[in-house]
């Protein structure tokens, strides 16, 4: 069965984004970049792609990815309607309709469509946010890789914005950078 991962960055205190979306503060240099050209070159968005040598680099990890309205609307603000080309794109609104056809709307019940995904043939499913998305998802998460960067907002875009839902998972990897990015990886718990 195909596996959900939240890969998403986050501050100290548990946002991803700041309280009107911002997320500018979250930077990509240094040591960690080539860190993640390695093993997530696929969460590279298209207008990066090239730019960082990845215009042809094979997926390692997802062959689809999960964004909520609010992720896919700076993109989508700037002209970029498919930011993901390189994979099986689906936006989860009421909102909005389709701005290309290489993306998916999906308006209903977001974790029955996420079971559903995760009986199809394929490879793993990437859900790059946001906060309100990734709580509704909450049962369907597999694991969890959190870029944690160091800085504090004090308000924000929460990782999961929903209901309070204790939720186990267990710590299998980390891994530091000299930019004081910790890479995270947390797995489901078993249920008992």
């Amino acid at each position: 069965m195909r596996t959900l991962t939240y890969f998403v960055a986050a501050t100290l205190d548990g946002f991803i984004a700041g309280p009107h979306g911002e997320f500018d503060f979250f930077a990509f240099e240094g040591d960690i970049v080539p860190a993640i050209l390695a093993e997530f070159p696929e969460t590279i968005p298209v207008q990066g792609r090239g730019p960082l040598g990845l215009a042809d680099a094979p997926n390692k990890r997802f062959d689809t990815v999960l964004m909520g309205r609010v992720s896919y609307e700076p993109g989508l603000s700037l002209g970029l309607t498919s930011p993901y080309p390189h994979l099986k794109q689906y936006v989860f609104s009421h909102t909005i309709t389709s701005q290309d056809p290489q993306i998916e709307i999906v308006s209903g019940d977001a974790a029955a469509f996420v079971r559903g995904l995760k009986q199809q043939e394929g490879s793993g499913i990437w859900l790059c946010g946001g906060g309100k998305l990734a709580a509704q998802l909450l049962p369907e998460i597999d694991e969890l890789i959190i870029k944690r960067n160091p800085v504090v907002l004090g308000a924000g875009v929460p990782l999961f914005d929903g209901a309070f839902t204790p939720t186990p998972f267990t710590l299998t990897g980390t891994c530091t950078f000299d930019t004081g990015v910790a890479l995270q990886t947390y797995t489901r718990m078993a249920a008992a």
